[in-house]
C-alpha cells in the first residue's frame, strides 16, 4: 500500500462540494475507498444518500465514469457494465484495464438491491461491492432495515410506550452471507482504520471475480451524536467488537483487530441518541442482550479464525 504522503497526492477520485451533511461518513469512506484505485475505473451507485449528495444537477462530485442506478440494482447494473466491458475488450475494442465498483447504502444492499447483489456475486462478476452501512433508509426518513441493530429507535420501530426496546430484532450479518457464496475476497471495514480499509480495497480490486466489503458509515441525523465525533464513533465500533474488522479470503478467516482491552458495547450505544432509551429504568436486560450478542459473535469469529 502507498505511504500516507503518496496517498495525499493521489487526485481526489471523489472531490469536495457535494452536499453531504457534516460528519458523514459515506464521502469519507469512499474517499478512502477510491485512493486504493491505480487504473481507470466505473462508479455506480445506488439511489440514496450518496448518490443524491453527490450528483446534484447540473453538478456531480465524481471525477470518473459514474453511473446512477436504481435503489435496487447497483450490483445488477455494474455487472452488466463489466460483461460489455470483458465482451469489447476479447474482441480488441478495449486495449486499456478497467475496474468497476459497485456502492450502496444498507438499504439498498441488505434489503431491496440483495437479490441483484447476490445473482452478481454467484455469477462470478470481476467486480467489487462496497456497502457502505448507515444502518436504516437514512436518505428517506430514516426507517429501520434489517441492518439495524437491535435496541435502535428510528421512524418505522419507534422507542415508546408500547415498544419501550426499539428494534427487536438482531441485524443481518450481510457480511457472512456474502462470503457464503464462496467468493474471492469478503471484509469487513471502518474508515477510522483507514489503512485497513485501503488495504482491504486494494485486495477486492485484485482478486479475479466478485469482491464484498462491508464498510460502516455513521449517519449523524439518524444515529444522533455530535458531527465532530464521527471518527472516534467509529473507533468505539471496533473498540467494542460491535463492528469487527475481518476479512474472508477463499474461506479463511483472519480478524484484523484485536482489542486489548475490549470495551463493553454500553459506551458505544451510549453516545447514540437512537439508543438513549434504552438507559431508562426497566430495559437493562435489553443491554445485557446487546452485549451478550456482540460477544457471542466476536467469540465465534476469533474461533473460525483458529480453525483456518
Amino acid at each position: 500500500m502507498a505511504s500516507l504522503k503518496e496517498l495525499s497526492m493521489k487526485e481526489e477520485l471523489l472531490c469536495g462540494g457535494h452536499r453531504a451533511c457534516a460528519g458523514c461518513a459515506a464521502p469519507i469512506a469512499i474517499r478512502q475507498a477510491l485512493m486504493a484505485v491505480d487504473t481507470d475505473v466505473v462508479v455506480g451507485c445506488a439511489t440514496g444518500c450518496l448518490e443524491v449528495t453527490t450528483t446534484i444537477y447540473p453538478f456531480t462530485a465524481w471525477n470518473v465514469p459514474f453511473i446512477h442506478n436504481a435503489f435496487e440494482n447497483s450490483a445488477a447494473t455494474v455487472s452488466g457494465v463489466e460483461t460489455a466491458y470483458r465482451a469489447l475488450k476479447k474482441k480488441g475494442k478495449i486495449k486499456r484495464d478497467i475496474q468497476f465498483i459497485a456502492l450502496g447504502g444498507d438499504g439498498g444492499t441488505y434489503d431491496i438491491g440483495l437479490q441483484s447483489l447476490s445473482g452478481a456475486m454467484e455469477r462470478g462478476h470481476d467486480m467489487v461491492y462496497i456497502c457502505y452501512d448507515n444502518q436504516a433508509y437514512m436518505n428517506t426518513g430514516i426507517q429501520r432495515s434489517s441492518a439495524t441493530p437491535k435496541g435502535a429507535s428510528t421512524t418505522t420501530s419507534p422507542a415508546g410506550s408500547a415498544i419501550p426496546t426499539g428494534k427487536k430484532q438482531i441485524r443481518k450479518d450481510l457480511t457472512e452471507v456474502m462470503a457464503a457464496h464462496h467468493i474471492p475476497y469478503a471484509a469487513q471495514a471502518s474508515p477510522s482504520n483507514w489503512k485497513d480499509f485501503i488495504r482491504k480495497v486494494e485486495k477486492a480490486l485484485a482478486v479475479e471475480g466478485p469482491a464484498f466489503i462491508n464498510v460502516l458509515a455513521p449517519c449523524r441525523l439518524g444515529w444522533r451524536f455530535d458531527p465532530a465525533e464521527t471518527i472516534d464513533l467509529m473507533r468505539l465500533a471496533v473498540a467494542t467488537c460491535f463492528w469487527p474488522l475481518y476479512e474472508i479470503e477463499d474461506g479463511v478467516v483472519t480478524v484484523n483487530h484485536k482489542p486489548r482491552n475490549k470495551k463493553p458495547v454500553s459506551e458505544w450505544l451510549k453516545k447514540q441518541g437512537r439508543f438513549r432509551h434504552l438507559f431508562a429504568p426497566g430495559n437493562e436486560a435489553m443491554l445485557e442482550e446487546i452485549q451478550e450478542d456482540v460477544d457471542g459473535n466476536w467469540n465465534r469469529l476469533l474461533a473460525r479464525e483458529a480453525m483456518g
